[in-house]
Formats: C-alpha cells, sequence, structure tokens
C-alpha cells in the first residue's frame, strides 16, 4: 500500500473538481506514486486535501469506478481502492467511441485485414491447449448452429474475438473487445449479401487447425480468403 503524504493530492477550486480530482489520481497513477491496490484516504479526509464537499469527492470515485480504476469496499476493512480496469473494460470505452463514429461496414473490414492479420502470429506462438480447445469447442457449436439452421453473426464475432486471445496481449484483446460492435456491423451486412453458413464455419474449424499446427502461413492463407470473401460483400452492398 502506498504511503499517502499531503502533497499528492492538491486543492482544487475550479469549476467541474470532481474531474479535476480523477486528473490528479490518474497523473498519481501514471507516476507511480498509486498503484492498483492502494487504499485512497476516507471521504472526510480527500475533502480536506482538496478542499472540496464529500458530494464532489462522492463523483469523482464514481467516475473512477466506471473506468475501471476504483472499486468500493464495505465493512470494517472497506474503503476506496484502486485497480486495474480489464480489457473488456478498457474496449467497452474504445467499443463507444468507435460505434457512434460514421463508419462503413467496408471500412470496419479493411481495418479487420490489418488487425487480424496481423495478430495472427502471436495467437499461432502463444495460445495455449486451453484456448485451442476453446477454439474448437466453438467450431462444434457453430457446426450445430449450421445444421440447425440458427447460425449467427454473434457466434462468428466471438470466434474472431477468441483468436485475438490467443495472443495473451491485453492491448490486443483490448482492441478486439473495442471492435466486437462494428464487426457484428460487417458480419451483419456481408450476411445480407450471402448468408453466412457451412463454408465460413469450415473455414473457422481450418484456423483452428492452423493455430493448432503452430502454422501460420496456413493460417493466414485460411483468414486472407475468409475476411476477403467477407470485403467483397460488403463492397457489393455499398457500391
Amino acid at each position: 500500500m502506498a504511503t499517502n503524504t499531503p502533497e499528492m493530492f492538491l486543492p482544487v477550486n475550479v469549476d467541474r473538481a470532481s474531474q479535476v480530482i480523477v486528473d490528479q489520481i490518474k497523473s498519481l497513477i501514471r507516476e507511480g506514486k498509486l498503484k492498483p491496490g492502494d487504499r485512497l484516504p476516507s471521504e472526510r479526509e480527500l475533502c480536506q486535501r482538496f478542499n472540496v464537499s464529500r458530494v464532489t469527492v462522492r463523483e469523482a470515485f464514481r467516475v473512477l469506478e466506471t473506468n475501471g480504476l476504483l472499486t468500493i469496499r464495505v465493512g470494517s476493512r472497506g474503503g476506496a481502492f484502486l485497480t486495474s480496469p480489464s480489457a473488456e473494460r478498457l474496449g467497452e470505452g474504445l467499443a463507444d467511441l468507435i460505434s457512434l463514429a460514421p463508419l462503413t461496414a467496408h471500412n470496419v473490414t479493411e481495418a479487420r485485414i490489418i488487425i487480424e492479420l496481423g495478430t495472427l502470429p502471436l495467437a499461432v506462438e502463444r495460445a495455449t491447449e486451453e484456448d485451442i480447445a476453446a477454439l474448437f469447442a466453438m467450431v462444434e457449436e457453430a457446426e450445430q448452429a449450421v445444421e440447425a439452421g440458427k447460425y449467427n453473426v454473434e457466434l462468428s464475432a466471438r470466434f474472431h474475438t477468441r483468436i485475438a486471445q490467443c495472443t495473451h496481449n491485453p492491448a490486443i484483446e483490448m482492441l478486439m473487445q473495442s471492435f466486437n460492435g462494428p464487426l457484428r456491423m460487417s458480419l451483419e451486412e456481408s450476411h445480407i449479401s450471402a448468408p453466412m453458413g457451412q463454408q465460413g464455419v469450415t473455414e473457422h474449424r481450418k484456423l483452428a487447425e492452423a493455430i493448432e499446427a503452430r502454422n501460420v502461413e496456413a493460417a493466414r492463407t485460411v483468414m486472407t480468403e475468409h475476411l476477403g470473401r467477407t470485403a467483397e460483400r460488403v463492397r457489393t452492398q455499398t457500391s
């Protein structure tokens, strides 16, 4: 637990004081003066240090908690504790920004080609037995859905996101999490042109097999064809 000194938290006296408090705490985290697991001073003490009301401190806590940087614990050992935001939480923030941008399915598919082909070598190198088993389980689930006529874009999106998780790189995982909404959009538009089915699922199986075999070139060949077909479909939709 970090040692909190009076100099760490400076009084604020401006509009939107809660945001200034948030910015101060973020700066302390970046500088290494605070770290995940540290307990912040009590609300009363922070009110005195920042020269603000409890309402302002609580609003700052709410923002930090929403951003995944703070958790509030109750009880005798409770308080406000700093945490590390998960890839999912960070991805949600980026996803909001991306989903609100004026993107077309073609824009998204071009980006997917760059990102997903670029991450494949790491996925092939770092995938664990658990990762590979999860990919094959998803393929089997998708094959059953195709047979039942219930295959949908969510199953495809989950498979591609799971490949990114095989890299065990939180930045890549965060990026793919943020791309979930736009990814589904591009898949849905592709589905309009040519409904998804056995071909896509077969390619997913080939990707899982290439990753299991640690064969980067085979994985890139399958992914290139797989995403290239989606790109052609959405290009036809927008032309």
